[in-house]
């Protein structure tokens, strides 16, 4: 009698890892000839390249950090303009998009303010737009280290609960959902921590017991090329009711 073969388990597959978001962005969204604003846009990176990709595209980019905003200024791009302001206050008229981006942005509203900052992405996008939000899940091994120092807990699920709010409201439908991680590597802990107060909008610092604190939790992420992380990433998608439905790129 011949022995029953044995079969070998098959590890589920790991969770996505994509290093450039507009990746992920032109997978779900119809990206050619759209009217594209995003809002908290920083350095406008993702913007840049969309805009090198898809020439038929034009985008705005809001910025409330006066610093960054300048920044923009001084490096202007075709089809790109930038506009000093908050999500919550856009200084544009009503339909004028067919598509928001929040970058890890939503986050950085004020808590009394996220949700009448959804109330004018909805007033500016078309009948039909779609608001693409990605946002980082509180969890891994990165987050673990910046929260000594910049715990964003309670405003990674306020900006959550503001979306499902919206989704209940039936002010917006779910177009998709989709979770991501990103690689992140710093060469070292004076590269990790030029990197995390190099941020304008934000006043951090490290110093006596807490620095050593951070670094002892950073040291053991080093190895050959430096500290390597992923940051986990949860993308929604939701549609502002009315208009055609819009068609994949």
């Amino acid at each position: 009698m011949n022995a029953k073969l044995k079969s070998t388990p098959v590890a589920p597959p790991g969770p996505r890892v994509e290093r450039d978001e507009l990746v992920i962005l032109n997978q779900l969204v119809p990206l050619r000839a759209q009217r594209i604003i995003e809002l908290g846009c920083g350095g406008a990176r993702l913007l840049r390249d969309l805009l090198q990709r898809f020439p038929g595209t034009q985008a705005t980019g809001l910025e409330v950090d006066a610093i960054q905003h300048a920044r923009n200024l001084a490096a202007p791009a075709e089809r790109l303009r930038f506009i000093a302001a908050g999500a919550e206050a856009i200084p544009l008229p009503d339909d004028a998009f067919d598509l928001a981006l929040m970058l890890k942005s939503l986050h950085h509203v004020p808590l009394p303010r996220m949700g009448r900052a959804l109330a004018e992405i909805h007033r500016v996008l078309r009948p039909g737009g779609l608001l693409y939000v990605s946002e980082p899940v509180y969890a891994g091994e990165l987050n673990e280290l910046t929260r000594l120092f910049n715990d964003e807990r309670e405003v990674r699920a306020a900006a959550q609960a503001v979306l499902d709010l919206g989704l209940h409201s039936g002010d917006w439908m779910l177009a998709a959902e989709l979770r991501f991680e990103v690689p992140v590597q710093y060469a070292d802990f004076a590269d990790f921590e030029r990197r995390m107060l190099d941020v304008t909008y934000a006043k951090r610092h490290f110093d006596g017991e807490l620095r050593e604190r951070v670094r002892a939790r950073f040291e053991p992420h080093v190895g050959p090329g430096g500290a390597h992380f992923t940051r986990p990433m949860f993308v929604r998608l939701l549609r502002k009711p009315g208009g055609p439905l819009s068609t994949s790129s």
